[in-house]
């Protein structure tokens, strides 16, 4: 990730607006900031899963990611199951190895990517 010149700055995220995203089941909110220049920008975010959710896709993108809160279980294309619970992070690069992810419990996650 290259991290193009922009001004120090701080995030108060309850102050972003969450926008919806439906997984195949349960709901996922995401609060987005986004740094950097249009070739290259880089995408923060803080989300939020509902219990019971399961992403309707398996992803492509790489994201760098932290569990705040709750369990995330994050399967891989190839059958490996990781799960996260708060403190641990994942890390994986774009078009590395797709992955889908499911939570009974709910989650709250900080992504960059």
């Amino acid at each position: 990730m290259k991290m193009s010149p922009f001004a120090f700055g701080t995030t108060d995220w309850q102050a972003i607006e969450p926008t919806e995203h439906a997984g195949e089941t349960g709901v996922a909110y995401w609060r987005t900031r986004t740094f950097g220049d249009a070739q290259n920008p880089i995408r923060v975010r803080m989300v939020e899963y509902s219990a019971g959710y399961l992403a309707d896709h398996w992803c492509h993108k790489g994201h760098i990611l932290f569990c705040l809160e709750g369990e995330l279980h994050t399967t891989l294309e190839d059958g490996r199951s990781f799960t996260l619970t708060p403190g641990m992070s994942y890390q994986v690069g774009d078009d590395a190895e797709a992955h889908q992810s499911h939570t009974t419990t709910g989650a709250r996650l900080f992504v960059v990517d």
